[in-house]
């Protein structure tokens, strides 16, 4: 069985099931996770020689696209992980930080989230200063953090009075330096999305991973394309609850067609080849719960329904991990421009 293989079964033998009891739980069960780890997940971008599969790009995004048509909220905590692994992975082999870290991500028993506050756009919002005693201190914001009480560390992001941005591992725990509040959001709450207060936060420097000179988050690379199979999965997966013949033929032509664009899109040298691709992504996710609802009826608007929570799920990633590219071709889909 392949990794994919094994994917589409926890899909749907595991995650899809549970998938409106852990909508309503305050956060994603860890048994979950864990299986996920059992299964080889948490090592589907890494090297080989760390016992990971080392799955490009377009192989990676079908098992995102598997998961999250089982439950966004576990792939969205799941899928954050692999941020972290490339970056390590990408170090010469002996890194110490590759050496030490690489292993235990890609086999699961540590949990890596994302904090980027340091690469938004505008002022820094995300700040990281020397600190005479060794290492960085860090100061500021990350508004947007998700899997807090369910991974171990974050792959941090903060820009230091260079204008250049430097990466970190930080433990992922409240902590002197360290405040987190909790965001409640309309579909995938239990991802536990929160914002991090930083006040001069000390990370020893053996947890640098990178430094590198700031630019604003551009709409392309691994992220731009494994997000748009989040929409895929949710649009997937009410393709199949409506059942064969008539709109499920017409869904399942697009989804072939949006997956093929995001692929195609990847290192394309058309500027708005990946944000036109993530846009029609996300319609589609829209377009297929709409379907899904209207061909279930009127149970569909009783809270805790399929139809219900995979709309919700639509909803949440017109919006998710977004640039403002994404956000002008979506907006020209969904008013008939695009």
């Amino acid at each position: 069985m392949t990794l994919l293989d094994e994917a589409r079964r926890i899909a749907d033998e595991v995650l899809f099931p549970a998938a409106a009891e852990v909508d309503r739980a305050p956060l994603v069960p860890v048994e979950q996770l864990e299986l996920l780890a059992a299964a080889g997940l948490y090592g589907a971008a890494a090297p080989a020689s760390v016992g990971g599969a080392d799955l490009p790009l377009p192989e990676f995004s079908l098992l995102v696209e598997a998961l999250a048509g089982g439950s966004l909220a576990t792939a969205f905590v799941w899928a954050q992980h692999h941020g972290l692994v490339r970056t390590l992975a990408g170090l010469p082999a002996t890194a110490q930080l590759r050496v030490d870290r690489l292993a235990e991500l890609a086999a699961g028993t540590c949990k890596a989230g994302a904090a980027y506050g340091g690469l938004l756009p505008g002022p820094p919002r995300l700040r990281a200063t020397p600190n005479p005693a060794g290492g960085w201190l860090l100061s500021g914001e990350s508004p947007w953090v998700t899997g807090w009480g369910l991974v171990d560390v974050l792959h941090v992001a903060a820009r230091a009075a260079d204008d250049t941005v430097v990466w970190q591992i930080v433990d992922a725990v409240e902590q002197p330096g360290l405040r987190a509040e909790r965001l409640r959001t309309v579909a995938a709450d239990s991802a536990s999305t929160v914002r991090l207060e930083f006040a001069g936060l000390p990370v020893p420097a053996g947890r640098q991973t990178l430094v590198e000179p700031y630019s604003a988050p551009g709409v392309t690379g691994p992220p731009l394309r494994s997000n748009g199979s989040l929409a895929l999965g949710v649009a997937g997966r009410c393709r199949s609850l409506i059942g064969p013949g008539g709109p499920a033929d017409e869904l399942g032509a697009e989804l072939a067609a949006c997956r093929t664009a995001l692929d195609e899109a990847i290192g394309s040298a058309e500027p708005e080849a990946m944000p036109a691709a993530r846009a029609a992504a996300a319609a589609l996710a829209v377009r297929a719960a709409a379907a899904l609802a209207v061909s279930t009826g009127a149970t569909a608007a009783l809270a805790g329904s399929a139809a219900e929570r995979l709309t919700r799920e639509a909803l949440f990633l017109l919006v998710f991990g977004s640039r403002p590219p994404i956000k002008a071709a979506l907006l020209d889909r969904l008013a008939g421009r695009g």
